[in-house]
């Protein structure tokens, strides 16, 4: 069974295990839950930061087309 993530390509099962047992090694038992941990937090910024800005960019239409119908006399 192939994994097929959007960054990784065709990377399978098998070098997930492998790329997991080196950071193991690199970084210890104790370190890597604390950078995963860490990275959860950064990707849920990131996801918070994009709603935002969709956010201010919907209000900021509505906004451009209540001036507009106010223009037009609607």
């Amino acid at each position: 069974m192939e994994t097929t993530l959007l960054f990784l390509g065709g990377v399978g099962f098998q070098e997930i295990l492998v790329i997991g047992a080196v950071l193991l090694v690199l970084f210890g038992a104790k370190k890597v839950p604390e950078f995963m941990k860490g990275l959860g937090k950064g990707v849920k910024e990131f996801k918070d930061g994009v709603k935002e800005v969709q956010k201010d960019i919907e209000q900021q239409d509505t906004i451009g087309e209540a001036k507009g119908e106010k223009e037009r006399g609607v």
